[in-house]
């Protein structure tokens, strides 16, 4: 008897469960249908939108709504708080599934290779990110002494990083913040946050609607130096085809020649200066230096020889995320992506049977969430492709129970979908009584306990 076409997914964020609604949109194409596991490491399923999104974002956390349809057809199921490969492996995840695809994303720091990122007080923008979203496998508590902030890097997680730092505690208590953090950043002493750039207002990788909501909080004073205002042929090219790059440099061209008002905190934004020291002092981080860079006419830039110390007493480097290396899968450490060809994984120049990858794993962290569905969409197409052809393993144990009984007889503690719901309903207990929506539960064993694991 013909059985539904069995795929499991490896990463429960937007990346994965996208490739789920692909799998699910194709359904007519596949006879007898499909059916799709999605393992998470996380107790609680959406990735990057839980642990990566800043919580005073609701508009983007919004997603998680369009997520939840997904994830509600009976097609699909979750196993939350299991480890790849730790808890299954890629052998016996091919022995129940006819297909796998990676979508792991990315959450750890890329490098930054300056002098001094070793020091007390330098610290990682993903690891910051981690302990404000409330993951649970980050310390509880976060030192925030600095008076004076740097934040190096012009996306939007240095933004998120940025605005953290400067707004009040009490700003941020009504949004999902858990109770160790509003505790924590009522302690915060930072008054100056100064973000920095290497390149010009043409070459920042904001997105035009997330830089303008840095002046929308009533504690923040949003300076940006008139000097750094600058365009060559290169920039003028961009701003013209690009309507993003257009928006964001009026902004700050905006905020550029206006007067510098009275809000207590202010947030800088410097252009054409890039890290080249941080600086210490008995361990610790007591400035840093930057390299005056100048427009090379194509939208690059080139150093100037000229030096600047700016007084800071903390570093956070928002340069970019980079994926884990996934054991028993090819691996290329320059891009920290795992090579393929249309989502299909690639290895010696073969396609790694019946195994894909999709979003940020497959491509790196570039571009904004919603991009990912163009990855799902055309790995799926490949994967369907190879189905249709009989390019696929054929699994040993493909029943739907047999997963189950293999974690189960493993002893890994696994959270359901509908273990999200009663961990989500416990959440916004917990905000009920504070007029808030929800307060994250951060323990990990609180997770499973709420979960029904």
């Amino acid at each position: 008897m013909p059985r539904p076409l069995r795929v499991a997914i490896v990463g429960a964020g937007p990346a994965g469960i996208y490739a789920a609604d692909a799998l699910l949109k194709s359904e007519a194409a596949v006879e007898p249908g499909v059916s799709i596991d999605l393992f998470e490491r996380m107790p609680a399923p959406f990735g990057l939108i839980r642990y990566g999104v800043a919580p005073d974002h609701p508009r983007i956390k919004g997603i998680i709504t369009a997520l939840h349809q997904v994830l509600d057809k009976p097609q699909v199921r979750l196993f939350g708080n299991v480890d790849y490969p730790n808890d299954i492996s890629l052998d016996e995840l091919h022995s129940f599934y006819d297909a796998v695809i990676f979508s792991t994303g990315a959450t750890a720091d890329r490098a930054l290779a300056i002098p001094g990122v070793e020091l007390d007080g330098s610290y990682g923008a993903a690891d910051f990110v981690s302990w404000y979203d409330g993951h649970p496998d980050v310390p509880r508590t976060w030192p925030l002494e600095a008076e004076k902030v740097a934040v190096l890097g012009v996306g939007n997680v240095a933004l998120d990083v940025a605005r953290i730092l400067a707004k009040t505690a009490e700003e941020l208590l009504p949004t999902e913040i858990p109770a160790n953090v509003h505790e924590g950043l009522k302690a915060n002493k930072a008054l100056e946050v100064h973000v920095f750039g290497r390149r010009g207002p043409a070459q920042a990788k904001f997105s035009p609607m997330e830089l303008r909501e840095l002046d929308h909080s009533p504690t923040i004073e949003v300076i940006v130096n008139p000097e750094d205002i600058d365009y060559d042929e290169g920039s003028i090219a961009e701003r013209r085809k690009n309507k993003q790059t257009d928006m964001v440099a009026k902004t700050l061209e905006n905020w550029a020649i206006r007067d510098i008002g009275e809000r207590p905190h202010k947030l800088f934004l410097h252009f054409f200066e890039s890290p080249a020291e941080i600086l210490g002092e008995d361990g610790k981080v007591v400035g840093l230096r930057t390299e005056r860079t100048e427009l090379d006419g194509t939208g690059n830039v080139k150093g100037t020889g000229r030096f600047t110390d700016w007084d800071v007493q903390s570093v956070y480097r928002a340069v970019g995320y980079l994926s884990d290396e996934l054991p028993k899968l090819p691996w290329d450490v320059d891009s920290g992506t795992v090579p393929d060809e249309g989502g299909r994984v690639i290895e010696a120049g073969e396609h790694l049977k019946s195994t894909y990858v999709t979003g940020w794993i497959r491509r790196g962290p570039i571009g904004l969430i919603g991009h990912t569905k163009g990855d799902a969409n055309e790995t799926v197409a490949n994967l369907l492709e190879d189905h249709a052809g009989g390019r696929l393993r054929t699994p040993a144990a493909p029943e739907p129970e047999a997963v189950e009984a293999f974690l189960g007889e493993r002893g890994v503690r696994f959270t359901t979908w509908q273990g999200w719901y009663a961990l989500d309903a416990a959440e916004k207990a917990l905000g009920e009584p504070q007029g808030r929506e929800r307060v994250k539960i951060v323990e990990r064993e609180d997770m499973l306990k709420a979960s029904g694991a």
